[in-house]
């Protein structure tokens, strides 16, 4: 089978588009024969490298994908050769303490598709039963692709770890990656009463009005923290959804009402951003982690992806010949939403 492969860690020219065997689906697990790929930030990481995460080389990357079932291991039940289905890219072992309590991304053996076994950017993958799922009908596959990882990251961020509720406030920072134009549509899903968000593209500020944000700041040009809370009458916001990390901390921190819910996914920016513990206990603020999601989350932004309260958003797709270019699009930051490789066949 054709598939874009890491022959090492570095930039661009360590991928390519080779061939590796079919993989063969074992007991309770699934063969996918896959047409659309989606790019995450995470797809960057694994080609620069992940402290701490070793993989074999050559590597495939790629941890969302959309495509149809091709063959059933042992065991397998609900699904039949031909099904459309998309994937839920995280990996558990189902029987730690955090999988019994159905905390599947807390697993002390987690991995995702593309960062510790290969991914979706092959025109064949083999992944367990508990990953795979019927896509929505009414979707592309580049639009099916386009919405796993990133929208159940949005979801568990905003529904489950910071508990947004109806008529409170919302700041989003960096508006127009996957994880932030998701957060935007799943907050006024969630009947926020006041969305903003940031970015430094004028035209990525004006997409996001148009998604429904109420206020859109360009931090080129504005203080943040200070612009957020003179929107609000100096109270701040309830929640700020995080993920740029060192460039945006401190704005994060000065936008934050008190009692407010400072939530991180992510650190594109840095890991190790300017600190203020005074700000954090004379506000009494809540810093949150979160990453990926369980399988109830993922079945709800699925529902809401089907019932089309949440909209994938596809920035542009390339062909799996020029997977380097697509590549090159997500390091400049100039997309708004997902990069699809389509995958032939």
């Amino acid at each position: 089978m054709k598939a874009a492969l890491l022959s090492s860690h570095g930039g661009n020219d360590v991928l390519s588009v080779g061939t590796l065997p079919d993989p063969v689906p074992g007991p309770g697990e699934v063969l996918v024969r896959v047409s659309a790929a989606a790019l995450n930030r995470l797809d960057l990481f694994v080609r620069n490298g992940i402290p701490g995460v070793p993989i074999a080389f050559p590597h495939v990357p790629g941890a969302d994908g959309c495509g149809r079932v091709e063959a059933l291991g042992a065991g397998v039940k609900g699904l039949a050769a031909g099904d459309r289905v998309v994937l839920q890219p995280g990996l558990s072992c189902g029987s730690c303490e955090f999988c019994r309590d159905g905390e599947r991304c807390l697993c002390v053996g987690y991995e995702i598709l593309g960062e510790h076994r290969a991914g979706t950017l092959a025109e064949r993958i083999v992944v367990p039963r508990e990953n795979v799922w019927k896509a929505p009908a009414h979707l592309t596959d580049e639009e099916a692709a386009a919405f796993p990882l990133a929208a159940m990251t949005a979801w568990r961020m905003l529904v489950t770890r910071a508990k947004l509720r109806p008529g409170e406030s919302v700041l989003i920072h960096g508006v127009g990656g996957g994880v932030s134009t998701y957060a935007l549509q799943i907050a006024r899903l969630a009947g926020a009463a006041l969305v903003v968000v940031t970015s430094g593209s004028e035209e990525k500020l004006a997409r996001a009005l148009e998604l429904g944000a109420d206020v859109a700041l360009d931090y080129r040009s504005v203080d943040v923290g200070k612009k957020v809370r003179e929107l609000t009458g100096k109270r701040g916001v309830d929640v700020v959804v995080d993920s740029v990390g060192a460039a945006t901390w401190r704005a994060s921190l000065a936008a934050a009402a008190k009692k407010g819910r400072i939530v991180t996914c992510g650190a594109t920016s840095g890991p190790n951003p300017e600190e203020e513990i005074r700000v954090i206990f004379w506000k009494q603020l809540s810093i949150l982690g979160s990453t990926m999601g369980t399988d109830a989350e993922f079945g709800a932004v699925l529902g809401a992806v089907e019932r089309r309260q949440v909209v994938p958003v596809v920035d542009e797709a390339f062909a799996l010949a020029d997977v380097r270019d697509a590549y090159s699009r997500l390091e400049s930051g100039a997309g708004f939403g997902k990069l699809v490789v389509r995958i032939p066949g």
